[in-house]
């Protein structure tokens, strides 16, 4: 358990405000009923273990003025200024207004406008009380430098983190580009391997283009042997016609050779 001596110190105006937001917001309570609830940890509060995640016990509860003095602090001028400043100027209009219409018309009674004159004295008396229970500055200028501090290092954090990226965004595209170099590759490999594998088919097997070539092929030497068959047999004509016509001849001339 987490012990402090009094809701007065640095520690404890911390806690009574994480116990302020703890009510009004987490746990949805009213404003009054915050404002009540937070009035009596104040004065005599001893155990925080109800009103927070964790068991924290003030050794020294400030009592009546001293705690009611803190809760104007950091309770009621922290959170409820705004508000409290409102009201102040609700009562100035509503004086204003009063004291206008009285000036042109006799509507309007001196009761009113004493009545008005006083809500609006207390008002600005409560006020004037409000503003004297203003937070200590050394504790607004610490929670200021602690926010600095918080968000120098979480700027810090963002700027390391975004320098990682962009390192791990470079590696990337290097990443893509090797394999869009590999893809390539792959690819002309690829069509290098095909066009091998056809090369192998076609000389294992022939494809039917080359089939009909051959017997195309084939049918013209067929042709060819014919035609020379009958040249060879249209020769061997000639040659006994001109044998036969050169025998004719020579018996003609022995025969006339004799008749002679």
């Amino acid at each position: 358990m987490d012990k402090i001596d009094t809701l007065s110190s640095m520690q404890g105006r911390t806690l009574i405000n994480e116990i302020f937001k703890e009510l009004r917001y987490s746990r949805q309570y009213s404003a009054f009923s915050t404002l009540i609830q937070c009035w009596k940890i104040s004065v005599h509060e001893r155990d925080l273990s109800p009103y927070l995640n964790r068991n924290v016990s003030v050794l020294h509860p400030l009592g009546f003025f001293r705690g009611t003095g803190l809760w104007m602090e950091e309770i009621l001028n922290r959170f409820y200024f705004s508000s409290i400043n409102s009201f102040v100027y609700f009562g100035a209009s509503i004086l204003l207004l009063l004291i206008g219409v009285r000036r042109f018309s006799n509507s309007i009674s001196d009761t009113a406008i004493i009545a008005a004159l006083a809500l609006e004295s207390c008002l600005l008396f409560f006020m004037f009380v409000v503003m004297f229970f203003t937070p200590k500055d050394d504790f607004s200028d610490k929670d200021k430098d602690n926010e600095r501090e918080n968000a120098a290092e979480l700027l810090l954090e963002i700027g390391e983190i975004a320098k990682d990226l962009a390192g791990a965004i470079i590696q990337i595209e290097r990443i893509n580009e090797n394999f869009s170099i590999i893809a390539s590759t792959q690819s002309r490999t690829n069509d290098a391997l095909q066009l091998i594998a056809k090369s192998a088919s076609d000389a294992v097997s022939p494809n039917p283009e080359m089939l009909e070539t051959m017997k195309l092929t084939n049918e013209a030497l067929s042709q060819l042997n014919h035609t020379v068959n009958e040249l060879n047999k249209a020769a061997e004509k000639i040659k006994r016609e001109e044998i036969q016509l050169a025998v004719k001849q020579e018996l003609e001339k022995l025969i006339s050779s004799k008749i002679e």
